[in-house]
């Protein structure tokens, strides 16, 4: 079998991770792999974006699967692509990717489809923002529409940051044509859990919830990130509340696609506020989560690729169900002096000898091998993750391994799974 995964990232090393475990003689490609992936795949000099150019390389090259990680080839229509050459692809259209795609359309679907998530209005001009940003008050979230890599939603105290906010994206186009189109809504109050399912459009098959930690600094302070760590499974995530999420997000939200003519396939991630009045969906995205899938993926202990083999030919996942290790799993990232800011590539990388071992994983995201050296090449470089028989060993072990990698400017959170670990102390 012959499989390539589009994308080079921590998301992407961690499926290549799990699909060698599941098909150990299948022949593995990647577009532009990190310095982590590079031993375990063969390269394609093509970007992940390059959705052409992929199609026709896929077909060339007879591969029987594509697996695409990343959110920008999926929004331009990288499986539209491939289905139209007759490949077997993995995720979702570009229709129904707007799910991520645009917060506004993810918004006005799930209000037309009765899923619980926070009050909104949307703008795409400035005059209009502010107003309603005074009119309403504070706290309130801004958040650019579009693809903004993780970084478009700002949290806003007061009306000032959020007037700020509004200026940035819309006068000052910070983020591009992503922040063209905003959303502002109530700054929900409770903790987010990250839920991935695995759906064929209609069924679904979801994986062991995580919890990510956006902040950058220890007790989630500072700017957002693309995520600084996670954990799995979380406490509060019981049966009950899984059906419940299965039952007001994802079902409602994939028939509200399929009327729109936009089934969904694929990952689907939502991204849930637990509030003192129930499950709010905070955001979908149309692929796995980073860091949440180098914690989900080494829990799960049932074969990923049967599943997504079935998704990607056209099968059904009716009756099928996903079956998890025991144990708990924690990441640690560990990232670049500056990130999410100005950061320095370039950076050597020290890994220490038998760091690694089979409860001990070494997610690499932005790192690439130069003249055989492993060197920094993006703001968050390296995943740690630790599996173990109780979460504190794991969120221990992970923060010590994390520790233990050296490079110029290095940093990590130490309080991965804090509020897990204040739960199980209180118990």
């Amino acid at each position: 079998m012959r499989i390539l995964i589009v994308g080079n990232g921590g998301r992407e090393h961690a499926l290549l991770w799990k699909l060698k475990r599941d098909a150990p003689n299948a022949e593995f490609f990647a577009t532009r792999p990190n310095g982590g992936m590079a031993a375990h795949c063969q390269p394609v000099a093509l970007a992940p974006t390059d959705v052409e150019a992929l199609s026709g390389w896929a077909a060339a090259h007879r591969v029987d699967l594509t697996v695409v990680g990343p959110e920008a080839p999926l929004a331009s229509g990288i499986v539209d692509r491939f289905r139209a050459k007759g490949l077997p692809v993995f995720g979702p259209t570009k229709a129904a990717a707007r799910i991520e795609a645009s917060k506004a359309f993810a918004k006005d679907l799930m209000r037309g489809a009765g899923v619980p998530t926070a009050e909104y209005r949307t703008f795409t001009n400035l005059e209009g923002a502010e107003a309603f940003i005074r009119e309403r008050g504070a706290p309130i979230v801004v958040k650019a529409s579009g693809l903004a890599a993780g970084k478009g939603a700002v949290v806003c105290p007061t009306v000032e940051e959020a007037l700020t906010a509004v200026r940035s994206m819309l006068g000052e186009l910070e983020f591009g044509e992503a922040g063209r189109e905003i959303v502002i809504e109530e700054c929900m109050q409770g903790e987010e859990l990250s839920v991935f399912a695995v759906t064929d459009g209609a069924h679904c098959v979801i994986l062991v919830p995580a919890q990510d930690h956006k902040r950058v600094g220890d007790g989630d302070t500072g700017p957002n990130t693309g995520g600084m760590g996670a954990y799995a499974p979380v406490s509060l995530a019981t049966p009950e509340l899984i059906e419940r999420a299965h039952a007001q997000v994802f079902a409602p939200t994939l028939a509200a696609l399929a009327k729109e003519g936009a089934p969904f396939t694929g990952l689907l991630y939502a991204g849930l506020m637990l509030t003192p009045d129930g499950i709010r969906v905070v955001e979908f995205n149309c692929r796995f989560g980073d860091p949440e899938t180098q914690v989900v993926l080494p829990l799960l202990e049932s074969s990923l690729l049967e599943l997504i083999a079935t998704v990607a030919e056209g099968g059904s996942l009716a009756g099928r169900r996903a079956r998890q290790r025991a144990g708990a799993a924690v990441t640690t990232v560990v990232a670049a002096g500056g990130y999410p800011g100005t950061y320095e590539k370039g950076r050597s990388i020290d890994i220490p000898l038998g760091l690694e071992r089979d409860d001990l994983i070494v997610f690499h995201a932005g790192t690439e091998l130069r003249d055989g050296r492993l060197v920094t090449a993006g703001g968050r470089v390296l995943a740690v993750t630790a599996l173990a028989d109780t979460f504190p060993r794991a969120a221990d072990e992970s923060r010590a391994a994390a520790a233990r990698i050296a490079f110029e400017g290095a940093f990590h959170r130490t309080d991965i799974g804090w509020r897990e670990r204040a739960r199980l102390e209180t118990t």
